[in-house]
């Protein structure tokens, strides 16, 4: 009979949440950032379309 037994110390358990909780906000944090890159992006696009229609004017 195979018998497997875990045991994670306090010390383990506690490095593993810290892991855990770091990466999930590190994908937070990137998703955060490349949406505000890609809103940057087309604001800036648009922005300046609106600027050279009402320069020709």
């Amino acid at each position: 009979m195979l018998q497997v037994i875990l045991y994670v110390d306090p010390g383990s358990g506690s490095f593993l949440f810290q892991l855990l909780i770091g990466g999930f906000l590190a994908v937070v944090f990137f998703f955060k950032l490349a949406k505000n890159r890609i809103v940057h992006f087309f604001k800036k696009l648009f922005s300046k379309k609106n600027n050279n229609n009402e320069a020709e004017s």
